[in-house]
């Protein structure tokens, strides 16, 4: 399935593999700067995947070796800038609400909006010639994206200031070390090694996965009494479902689980 761009190349490219979508941005001359049709390719993409009952785990990445240089503000355009925030706005808050795990291929360059992009995914895998930049500052810009969220969580306050303070590029290995980044893989090897993390995600149990995301976005917003409680309302929802009990006989019969997030468990009484 492709976006298409008026008359050019598609500017979203996606596609569906065993419970498994990629999302790739397609404006590789740009280095994937995402323009106004691509923020609202990506917005209506995000929510589509949210409504897709089949879907297990979504990966972003970008086309022709850059995941994403930002912004696009080299498109001219007559819209109040409160239009064009909450275009932004919605791919953030869309990405951050989505069910399924998610997953960020920086093949290259993530800069300012494109690498909190990145960052609003659950996990992110980078090349070891990825490079990341918060440059919003040297643009006369504050940062945006949701960056402002993610980053103290990720990195604390001090460091997450001095990413975007001072808008200094770093390296794959500064930003794993920074917990930037979760893995560093060669660029030779990235495509295998995400299509077999996407596979072990979209395995994993559905609804219990959903609510674990859910908890551990929650849980860095709220105190521990809350938390618990949380966890306690999750947790039934599990035991519940089918997942719970498909686990304890596959572990009986020394077998693969096969988990699909079905519902009930078992009929709660016998018409």
């Amino acid at each position: 399935m492709a976006h298409h761009d008026g008359a050019g190349e598609p500017v979203l490219l996606s596609s569906d593999r065993d419970g498994v979508r990629t999302l790739t941005l397609n404006r590789p001359a740009r280095k994937n700067a995402i323009n106004p049709r691509l923020w609202r390719e990506l917005r209506d993409a995000l929510r589509d995947a949210a409504d897709d009952r089949d879907l297990r785990a979504l990966v972003i990445t970008g086309a022709g070796g850059a995941f994403c240089s930002g912004a696009d503000i080299g498109t001219p355009e007559q819209v109040h800038p409160a239009e064009k925030l909450r275009r932004l706005s919605d791919v953030a808050l869309a990405l951050h609400e989505l069910a399924v795990p998610t997953v960020a291929k920086v093949n290259g360059v993530a800069v300012g909006a494109g690498w909190n992009l990145a960052l609003g995914c659950d996990l992110v895998v980078a090349t070891p010639e990825s490079t990341f930049c918060q440059i919003f500052s040297k643009r006369g810009l504050s940062i945006d994206l949701g960056g402002s969220w993610l980053l103290p969580k990720i990195v604390g306050l001090q460091q997450a200031k001095r990413l975007t303070l001072l808008a200094e590029t770093i390296d794959a290995a500064e930003a794993q070390a920074l917990n930037l980044v979760t893995w560093v893989v060669g660029a030779e090897e990235i495509d295998g090694f995400v299509d077999d993390l996407a596979d072990r995600l979209a395995a994993g149990p559905p609804r219990a996965l959903a609510q674990t995301k859910a908890l551990l976005n929650q849980g860095a917003d709220t105190t521990l009494p809350a938390a618990l409680m949380n966890e306690s309302r999750a947790q039934i929802v599990n035991f519940a479902g089918t997942d719970a009990a498909e686990a304890y006989a596959a572990f009986a019969e020394k077998r693969t689980p096969r988990f699909t997030g079905g519902w009930p468990a078992k009929p709660t009484r016998s018409e």
